[in-house]
């Protein structure tokens, strides 16, 4: 099936910001092709449902062929999956450490390089991914320092692939979001996590669809880290 319809890659789409960005494309009229792994097919046609592990090399690369040959095109990749633990340096396991590089660096990299091929063949194209602004504004409450090494290197890896593409149709940005309102984030906590925004608040997961959507639009903006963090990157 191929028409001139836009489509959406999102990865971690099965809840939080993955789910809102599915429901968000759908209603700007795109198909999406949506991937973690748990997901469960939903019966829209115009959702494509890819069940893996990002982490896997291998996911990534089916998913790409996959969407091209149910719906022809990739218009965006949004990068949405990821791993967050929050731990002292020193008490982070190997696992830990594994799981985090596996899903928050090798699954941005095989997909992102599969799509991009195939954004390049087609001349257009679009990627966006979810990084964290504790990689510019580290807290002290919250030592994350496998969160700034995993994400912080797809922040500097979007800058760098937006000029590499640049000439090339295909833009690469990213967005940095404060602590986000996810069943990531028991409720429990909310009122602490809320203290360590300057507005007092954790975001909605729509906070981030927002931006997302933004930078679709945007078509001179590329290589930008747009943050969504209720005022953290500019102190506390």
């Amino acid at each position: 099936m191929s028409d001139s319809r836009k489509v959406a890659v999102v990865t971690g789409a099965s809840q939080g910001i993955g789910a809102g960005l599915v429901e968000a494309y759908l209603a700007k009229g795109y198909r999406v092709v949506a991937t973690s792994r748990s997901i469960k097919p939903n019966g829209n046609p115009d959702v494509l449902v890819v069940p893996g592990d990002i982490g896997d090399p291998a996911t990534g690369p089916r998913v790409i062929e996959e969407a091209l040959k149910t719906f022809g095109r990739i218009d965006t990749l949004v990068n949405n999956a990821g791993i967050f633990i929050a731990s002292p340096f020193t008490a982070y396991t190997a696992e830990q450490y594994g799981d985090m590089l596996s899903t928050n660096i090798d699954g941005f990299f095989h997909i992102t390089q599969a799509a991009v091929d195939a954004m390049e063949k087609q001349g257009f194209g679009h990627v966006v991914s979810i990084t964290t602004t504790l990689v510019d504004q580290p807290k002290s409450k919250v030592p994350s320092v496998l969160a700034s090494l995993t994400k912080g290197g797809i922040a500097a890896a979007t800058k760098s692939l937006a000029v590499e593409y640049a000439g090339r149709g295909i833009r690469v940005n990213a967005v940095s979001p404060g602590i986000i309102e996810t069943p990531m984030h028991s409720p429990e906590i909310h009122e602490f996590l809320a203290g360590l925004h300057p507005v007092g608040r954790i975001g909605d997961v729509a906070d981030v669809v927002n931006a997302v959507l933004y930078l679709d639009d945007a078509n001179f903006v590329t290589g930008e880290i747009l943050h969504v963090d209720g005022g953290q990157i500019a102190g506390s």
